[in-house]
């Protein structure tokens, strides 16, 4: 067994990795694909935070981790046909190893929440569920419905306020992760994706009262993120920016887009979804365990 660590070009296989467990537990092929890959990695050191196992030149595990805070992320699979060799524990240390090495007090992880055998290795090694997330989906069968109010192009120099309103809108998120302006900005214009044209907002004269950050991934468009400020909630506006998301994709020659949202998001973005025609493809797991 060759292990080594990923590179940028390393993102499209371990895609293919991941995404081989959903096929076998889901019964579904996987959406997953390089752009979103690239994104868990935007901010990863490459030559000490991940690791690829390669079984006679063929990738069978890939596994990657990072701190945030007091918190290590860090996720891992392995590839069904090479299952109960030990590897899915060995991933488990590696995260756990290193994130501890860079001071987290804490780690989480996640498993697709049908995959009963990576919940176990996680419980065996000491960890708890805490969360659960949706990877909720539509597939335009016509034309979406045409949303209500004005809704505008994001403009590059409003990026400060645009992010701003993200930042206010995701403070009631779980576990929320603020960003300097700079380097979540950063983090943007490095996406392979980026694609501010499908980036929207809706004002309140001066005010940003509503975003939605959106992109396009393999055969799909992806929504990033859409939030609503505060004082601004309750007036239909992420219904808006939501069916206006969904037309401009299939303008743009898709008939299909995603997201992720908390399952027991405390704004209802949940219910928000399931009305307007979306459904839950596939349920993941958050499992945390307190370091040392």
């Amino acid at each position: 067994m060759n292990v080594r660590h990923a590179t940028r070009e390393d993102a499209a296989a371990v895609a293919e990795v991941f995404g081989s467990v959903e096929e076998a537990v889901a019964g579904h092929p996987s959406s997953l694909d390089a752009q979103a890959v690239l994104g868990w990695w935007q901010t990863i050191s490459f030559e000490t935070n991940t690791w690829l196992f390669e079984d006679d030149g063929t990738l069978v595990a890939a596994a990657f981790a990072q701190v945030h805070g007091d918190r290590g992320n860090g996720g891992g699979a392995v590839r069904p046909s090479a299952q109960g060799r030990g590897l899915g524990t060995r991933l488990v240390e590696v995260m756990e190893g290193r994130v501890a090495e860079e001071g987290a007090a804490r780690v989480h992880s996640w498993t697709l929440a049908a995959d009963e055998r990576a919940s176990e290795l996680f419980r065996r090694h000491g960890y708890r569920e805490v969360r659960r997330f949706w990877e909720m989906a539509i597939d335009f069968e016509e034309e979406p419905p045409e949303p209500e109010g004005s809704i505008e192009p994001f403009r590059e120099e409003e990026a400060p306020a645009f992010h701003a309103a993200i930042e206010e809108a995701f403070e009631d998120h779980w576990e929320p992760h603020p960003e300097p302006f700079e380097d979540w900005w950063a983090r943007q214009r490095a996406r392979t994706n980026f694609e501010p044209s499908l980036w929207f907002v809706i004002r309140d004269g001066d005010e940003i009262a509503a975003v939605a950050r959106n992109e396009m991934r393999t055969g799909a468009g992806y929504i990033g993120a859409l939030g609503v400020r505060r004082p601004w909630r309750g007036r239909g506006y992420g219904r808006a920016l939501l069916l206006h998301s969904f037309r401009e994709f299939r303008r743009r020659g898709v008939s299909r887009a995603t997201l992720g949202v908390d399952a027991a998001s405390p704004t209802g973005a949940t219910h928000l979804y399931e009305s307007a025609g979306m459904h839950v493809e596939h349920e993941e797991i958050v499992w945390e365990k307190v370091l040392g």
